[in-house]
């Protein structure tokens, strides 16, 4: 009598999944910095890039409402169908909680279980700006409240798929770079400090809230790490974007003999401000910029159009609008 071979069903990859986890830490980091570290088995095949780095990696958070679940997306295995996000916006508004874009501060992988060691899940660390004037929305309001043992809901890369989706920082064989964001772009900055190599060169401009907000950024280049504060001085609070605007000019001159092209004007209020080089930057100079999209839309038109820059070595993204909620 021969053998009946069942054949299981392929298991399906998706580049984009659910991971279901806990909070396994919670840490003030400074006065408008506070790391929620999230844990599970999921998290094992969370996405990097090939070189297991997560550097501006942007994945979606799910804060629930209080006094209700985390919303269910039906994602067995974790599998995501093609109208997830649909299948969310259809739940009920008052009780589904909310979808907000983060960027990944570090990834650390499970370590599996050894002759007297017990195994040790994958972790993510998202760091959550805390608005400390009142103004907070409902991620800041949950981090402010979490708890280790809280549920998490994140929706990112699966690493077994081969594409990790969310990263848009690409050095190619850029030897010089600028760096520049607020606080909302600090973690990326800050990861993507950590892997560049030694020869590379430039500066990474950071506007944050405050001076007790800087922070020791480690990196192998040789890159300058500037930090600016907009309240502490004698003249008050300084405009968002202000000091990082001014800094950016006194690094890079504008150019009488190299004047670019105007570059596209972009509705920041009614579209997003969002774009990466078409192709790899060359030898040479590469600039990413993020956080307030006004502040971002200035800086770009700064680079490209008094300094000269090609814009395919300028990567911009506006994270947030001033005046204006984030929807997701």
């Amino acid at each position: 009598m021969s053998a009946v071979t069942v054949e299981r069903p392929a298991e399906v990859i998706r580049p984009i999944r659910v991971f279901n986890g806990t909070v396994g830490a919670v840490r003030q980091l400074t006065p408008h910095f506070r790391r929620i570290t999230v844990t599970g088995p999921e998290l094992e095949h969370f996405g990097t890039n090939a070189d297991g780095h997560t550097l501006d990696l942007r994945i979606k958070v799910m804060i629930p409402v209080p006094g209700h679940p985390m919303p269910d997306f039906g994602a067995a295995e974790g599998v995501l169908d093609e109208g997830w996000y649909q299948t969310w916006l259809a739940m009920d508004p008052g009780t589904r909680g909310y979808m907000r874009t983060y960027t990944v501060r570090a990834l650390r992988p499970a370590i599996p279980a050894s002759e007297g060691r017990a195994a040790v899940p994958a972790e993510v660390d998202l760091d959550f700006v805390m608005h400390l004037d009142g103004g907070s929305g409902p991620a800041a309001l949950w981090a402010s409240r979490a708890q280790v043992g809280d549920p998490m809901v994140l929706i990112g890369p699966d690493a077994r798929s081969g594409d990790c989706l969310g990263i848009e920082f690409e050095l190619g064989a850029a030897n010089r770079v600028l760096l520049v964001g607020d606080e909302t772009a600090l973690p990326a900055i800050a990861g993507i400090l950590e892997t560049l190599p030694a020869h590379v060169t430039g500066h990474a401009v950071l506007e944050v809230p405050s001076a007790e907000d800087f922070q020791d950024l480690p990196t192998p280049s040789r890159v300058e790490v500037r930090w600016l504060a907009r309240t502490g001085g004698s003249a008050g609070a300084a405009p968002h974007g202000e000091l990082m605007s001014a800094d950016v000019r006194r690094i890079i001159a504008p150019s009488a003999c190299s004047r670019g092209e105007e570059p596209d004007d972009v509705d920041i209020d009614a579209d997003i401000l969002w774009e990466t080089p078409l192709m790899e930057p060359g030898e040479g100079f590469y600039a990413w910029i993020a956080g307030e999209a006004a502040a971002v839309r200035e800086l770009r038109r700064y680079l490209v159009r008094d300094v000269g820059v090609d814009r395919n070595a300028v990567a911009f993204m506006g994270y947030w609008r001033l005046g204006k909620a984030q929807a997701g």
